[in-house]
């Protein structure tokens, strides 16, 4: 690995393709350890002879050097709550094996070589979702990570969970012998919150593509006017988001033929002379043309995120930072998780937004008062007695204020702990692990909506006017489930849709 991307993630979480150490990498490793065991010999350096946090006021003995690493990963191999995905947890370790690679963390190299084979061998040590507090890094989740490493504790192995030993047995892996401060350098960090975050961003991605794709049928299905989109009226503000959003719209109904032109209706006088009311809307409901103004911003958010993570999980975040070039130690606070925190509770936001213009978008297609085209709750069968999509919205719904509820700041709510040493903290953990409930509760209010758009266009008879990518969407959610006319459960034909939608190759980049 060199600058590790947030494709080159996708490809090795979701594709599992192989990880290496470079012979440069690995040089630049051994330097690092060389440098510091013997640069560490005659001086106080925190994690080496000293205890840790507010317990670095204290001494250790040399021949209890060794064990006093152990015990850093054993005392902090406590947390709680269910265990991260496998997917989760590889993309963790990826990250957690490119920081140390840099050679700013005095890693023995076998360390790295280890969690290559981990990674590799698909050998996933169990990781709680709960106990970072993001300050000192992932202290806990990475001390299960590491706990792991030393032969202990429990992993994901072959679709099953067993013990870390019998793993290794199975799989012909050595554990590691931790040394120098080899516990300190696996725990002390942002890969866990990274590791969740980078997986986020690649979820997201298939958000935005679906949002803009199902808006742009709905402005089909309403046979909106198609200025809202338009190059003249979105160039007109600067933001490269709303940009790219309406740029997109125009490319997906480029080839429909129901959408309305302005200058052949309202600015065509021979049509509108004499009238004193319009029974057509003049202008379309905000759901529907404010769209790139509601999708551009979580995009620009998106991009800056993925910026932001880049270039963190491409950083030396652990303390103290080893540079065997300047021959020092430097000790300070690059394990603070506050740009991974920021970025994860903006997103966050920007996904609830999303989810709530879906949510609005599904009420105009079920709300005959509103679209004043298709059945109460595109019904087709008998009122009153059959019961259409009604269910359906209820879901919805709910799941959209879930998350307006889980979308309170994460980053601002720091609490001091450790003795006070960790007087101001990130919560970043928290923070990536609160966006993924967000955005996996999205794609069911999007998989809601798909089954009502496939509905309204059957209802409407209007397939074969839409653009072509709107018909490859309506084949793709009949793919999941028929029409809907008797009254039925649909939740696995929901639940196929969510697993289609997530994982999807669509993107929008």
């Amino acid at each position: 690995m060199s600058y590790l991307t947030l494709n080159d993630i996708e490809n090795l979480v979701y594709n599992k393709e192989n990880v290496a150490l470079s012979p440069e990498k690995r040089e630049r490793v051994t330097k690092a350890f060389d440098f510091l065991k013997e640069f560490s010999k005659d001086k106080v350096i925190y994690g080496i002879n000293t205890g840790f946090g507010p317990m670095a006021q204290y001494r250790v003995d040399d021949k209890n050097l060794q064990e006093l690493q152990f015990n850093l990963v054993r005392s902090h191999a406590n947390g709680m709550g269910e265990s991260l995905t496998p997917d989760q947890t590889r993309a963790i370790m990826i990250c957690r094996l490119n920081t140390l690679s840099l050679g700013y963390s005095g890693t023995h190299p076998t360390i790295l070589e280890t969690l290559v084979e981990y990674i590799n061998k698909e050998i996933y040590p169990l990781i709680p979702s709960h106990g970072s507090v993001g300050a000192s890094g992932d202290l806990v989740q990475l001390a299960h990570l590491a706990l792991g490493l030393i032969g202990e504790g429990n992993c994901y192995y072959q679709g099953e969970i067993i013990s870390v030993s019998e793993a290794l047995k199975m799989a012909s892996v050595s554990k590691v012998d931790l040394q120098l401060r080899d516990g300190l350098s696996l725990i002390n960090g942002t890969s866990c919150m990274s590791g969740v975050a980078a997986l986020n961003l690649i979820q997201l991605s298939k958000l935005l593509h679906f949002t803009v794709l199902t808006s742009s049928i709905m402005n089909e299905l309403t046979a909106s006017y198609n200025d809202s989109f338009s190059k003249e009226l979105n160039e007109a503000k600067m933001h490269i988001g709303q940009r790219v959003v309406a740029e997109r719209m125009r490319d997906i109904l480029k080839n429909g033929n129901v959408l309305k032109n302005r200058n052949e209706h309202l600015f065509d006088s021979s049509r509108i002379e004499g009238q004193e009311y319009f029974s057509e809307k003049v202008q379309e409901y905000y759901s529907l043309r404010c769209v790139p103004q509601i999708i551009g911003p979580v995009y620009d958010a998106y991009l800056h995120a993925r910026k932001v993570l880049e270039e963190e999980i491409n950083s030396a975040n652990d303390n103290p930072i080893v540079c065997a070039d300047s021959q020092s130690v430097y000790h300070g606070g690059n394990f603070h998780g506050d740009y991974i925190a920021f970025e994860m509770d903006k997103v966050k936001i920007g996904v609830t937004k999303l989810g709530m213009l879906v949510e609005r978008q599904i009420n105009y297609l079920l709300n005959h008062r509103l679209n004043q085209k298709f059945p109460p709750f595109l019904n087709a069968g008998k009122l009153g007695f059959n019961f259409g999509l009604q269910g359906m919205q209820f879901s919805a719904v709910s799941t959209a204020a879930e998350n307006q509820s889980l979308s309170t700041s994460v980053y601002i709510h720091t609490i001091p702990n450790n003795g006070d040493n960790q007087d101001i903290v990130s919560m970043g953990t928290n923070a990536a692990l609160q966006t993924q409930k967000v955005i996996d509760n999205t794609f069911e209010i999007l998989s809601v909506q798909m089954v009502a758009i496939a509905q309204a266009i059957d209802l409407d008879g209007s397939l074969e006017n839409l653009s072509t990518e709107s018909q490859e969407l309506y084949r793709f959610i009949r793919k999941h489930i028929e029409f809907v006319k008797e009254d039925e459960p649909k939740f696995e034909n929901l639940k196929n849709i969510k697993e289609a939608l997530i994982t999807s190759k669509e993107r929008l980049q």
